[in-house]
C-alpha cells in the first residue's frame, strides 16, 4: 500500500505547496504516488516524476479536468482510493475544497492543517488560530490529510525518475460548472512562497493608496504584496492578496505589516515568519505583541521614508 498525493498545478508548473505535501507524505514511511489530473499535463507529470521520494505518477489527461472543480476531481480520487493507506493534499484553497468532499464520500475521518507527522497515525495540527497545538491519532482505514505547506520543506529533484502511468477519466459531475476565472496577474513572487512579503491593512484607506504606498517598497525588496481580510472585504485589495487563517498561510524570511492591527486570524497566517516588522500609528495594536521590530509612526510618512532609504 502507498500514500497518494494530489497534485496542484496551473497546467505549466507544479505548485510549491504540492512539493511540500510530498515531503509530508515521506514521513508516513510508505511509497509515494502522485495523482496529476488536468488537460495537457504531460509536462506537469514529468516535473513530478523527477521529485525525490516519488515512486509513481498517475496521470489523468482529459478536458473535463481543465478546471479544478472538486465535484469532478472527487469521483476520480474515489475510483483509486482503495489502493492507498493515505491521501494527502496541501491546505490551499484547492486542497481545502477537495479533500473534505473525498473524506465524506469515503466515510472516513479527515485531519486538516497538519503541521507535523509523528507516525503513520499520529499528527499535530493547530487549534484556536495557532495558539495551541493538538496531537491527534487517526485510526481510519484511509488517512485523509491536508498539510500546511509552510510546515514542510519542499521536495527537491532526485534520482531515479518515477514511472508514469496513464489512467482513464471518470464520468464528470453536473453538480457544478466553471463560469469564469478572474486572475490578478503579477510579476511579483508568489505570495505563498515569497521570501519577503509586504502587507497592508484597512487603515491604508483606499485601493489607490494601498497600491501607491506598498508597490514602491515591494519593488525595492522584490516582495510579494499581501493584505488583511478587512482590507480585502473593504475592496482595498484583491482576494488573492489575503493573508491569514482564511487566506494564505505564509512563512517568509521577512514580513512587513503596514497598518495591520493584528487580528487573531491574521496572526495565525503569519506567525511562522522568520522576522516580523510592524508599522502602525496605534501603540496598542495587537500586531506589536508578535513583531520582532515595531515602529509607532504615521504610515504614510514612514513608508515613503523607508522606501527612499532603500538602495
Amino acid at each position: 500500500m502507498s500514500t497518494l498525493v494530489i497534485a496542484e498545478h496551473d497546467h505549466q508548473t507544479l505548485r510549491a505547496a504540492t512539493r511540500s505535501a510530498i515531503s509530508a507524505a515521506a514521513k508516513l514511511g510508505e511509497e509515494i504516488e502522485v495523482l496529476v489530473a488536468g488537460y495537457e499535463v504531460t509536462e506537469i507529470a514529468q516535473q513530478t516524476a523527477r521529485l525525490a521520494g516519488v515512486k509513481r505518477v498517475r496521470v489523468v489527461d482529459d478536458a473535463r479536468y481543465t478546471h479544478p472543480l472538486a465535484e469532478n476531481f472527487a469521483p476520480l480520487i474515489l475510483s483509486i482510493a482503495q489502493d492507498y493507506n493515505a491521501i494527502i493534499a496541501a491546505a490551499t484553497s484547492f486542497g481545502k475544497n477537495l479533500l473534505p468532499r473525498v473524506a465524506a464520500l469515503l466515510n472516513q475521518d479527515m485531519v486538516s492543517e497538519v503541521t507535523n507527522i509523528l507516525d503513520a497515525s499520529t499528527y499535530v495540527r493547530p487549534l484556536y488560530a495557532g495558539n495551541l497545538n493538538a496531537t491527534l491519532v487517526n485510526d481510519s482505514a484511509i488517512k485523509i490529510l491536508t498539510i500546511r505547506p509552510t510546515a514542510f520543506e519542499a521536495a527537491l529533484e532526485g534520482e531515479p525518475e518515477a514511472s508514469i502511468e496513464n489512467l482513464a477519466a471518470v464520468a464528470a459531475s453536473d453538480l457544478s460548472r466553471w463560469v469564469s476565472n478572474d486572475i490578478h496577474l503579477s510579476e511579483r513572487p508568489d505570495l505563498s512562497t515569497a521570501r519577503v512579503v509586504v502587507s497592508g491593512g484597512r487603515s491604508l484607506g483606499s485601493a489607490e493608496r494601498f497600491q501607491q504606498l506598498l508597490t514602491p517598497l515591494a519593488n525595492k525588496l522584490n516582495a510579494a504584496i499581501g493584505a488583511t481580510r478587512a482590507a480585502v472585504d473593504a475592496g482595498i485589495a484583491p482576494n488573492d492578496y489575503q493573508v491569514g487563517q482564511t487566506g494564505t498561510v505564509i512563512a517568509p524570511d521577512l514580513y512587513i505589516a503596514v497598518g495591520v492591527s493584528g487580528a487573531t486570524q491574521h496572526i495565525a497566517g503569519i506567525k511562522d515568519s522568520r522576522i516580523i516588522v510592524a508599522i502602525n500609528h496605534d501603540p496598542d495594536a495587537q500586531i506589536f505583541q508578535w513583531a520582532d521590530y515595531g515602529l509607532v509612526a504615521d504610515l504614510f510618512e514612514s513608508l515613503t521614508e523607508l522606501e527612499q532609504a532603500l538602495h
